[in-house]
């Protein structure tokens, strides 16, 4: 992506405007390369994409992207960036918004076959089918736009006993770019004795230290109850749905 700017960095409590460059400049265009810096992060956010640099100051950056419809002329829209850093926006303090907010059109969600007391979605169209890993996924018509495993307190006890299976389960389910193991009970259940049967507290904490450190990038959130994950899942789906959506218009 190539923005043409006024400067080489917002000043302190200022936004730059800048402009798409959709052609290459041209031959006999003086031009200075100024500054090369590596990127370090780069998270894309709706219409906000953050930058994180490779430098000690001068680092941490957003653009934002937006969409605005010409005075009389309906269907016809024109593109305005803007660019903002870390200082620039905390001087500012604008007023608190979510990134995602909510569509007019009902997201799918597919509850895969095998689920005998499915979690609720209002809102939201359900059907069943097969889905690759995972027991729910957000669907885009036939393309799958994330799942989530769901396990309960003795659904994961029952896993520990066949440890290979469930890396390789898992490592099929982080491979989704947005994916969640939900775990209807909390951290601690896991180590209060009464509640996990044969095995050891230690051991229990010995093999979920193992999920996270074989699995990175595997996304797992402990709920307290059935009623917690599932409302974990439908607003983690509900805020990728509208985050699409807005992506769209």
């Amino acid at each position: 992506m190539v923005l043409r700017t006024q400067d080489r960095w917002p000043a302190a409590g200022k936004h730059i405007f800048c402009l798409r460059e959709e052609e290459p400049p041209e031959p006999d265009e003086p031009l200075e390369e100024i500054e090369r810096v590596d990127i370090v992060a780069l998270n894309e956010r709706g219409r906000r994409s953050s930058v994180v640099l490779d430098r000690k100051r001068y680092k941490r950056c957003d653009f934002l992207f937006l969409k605005k419809s010409y005075k009389g002329r309906p269907g016809e829209s024109y593109e305005q960036i803007f660019w903002l850093t870390q200082r620039s926006i905390e001087q500012h303090r604008p007023s608190f918004k979510l990134i995602s907010r909510r569509t007019d059109t009902e997201m799918v969600v597919r509850i895969h076959s095998n689920e005998k007391y499915p979690w609720r979605f209002p809102g939201a169209i359900t059907e069943r089918g097969v889905i690759s890993s995972g027991d729910y996924a957000l669907m885009d018509g036939n393309k799958v736009l994330a799942v989530v495993e769901r396990k309960t307190l003795d659904n994961l006890l029952a896993d520990f006993g066949t440890m290979p299976v469930l890396h390789q389960r898992l490592a099929e389910l982080a491979a989704h770019g947005n994916h969640a193991l939900v775990i209807e009970a909390s951290y601690s259940d896991f180590l209060n004795p009464k509640k996990v049967h044969h095995y050891t507290p230690g051991f229990c904490a010995k093999a979920i230290a193992e999920l996270f450190a074989l699995h990175p990038n595997l996304r797992i959130v402990f709920c307290s109850n059935r009623k917690v994950a599932n409302e974990w899942t439908r607003h983690f789906f509900g805020t990728l749905w509208s985050l699409k959506r807005g992506n769209e218009e």
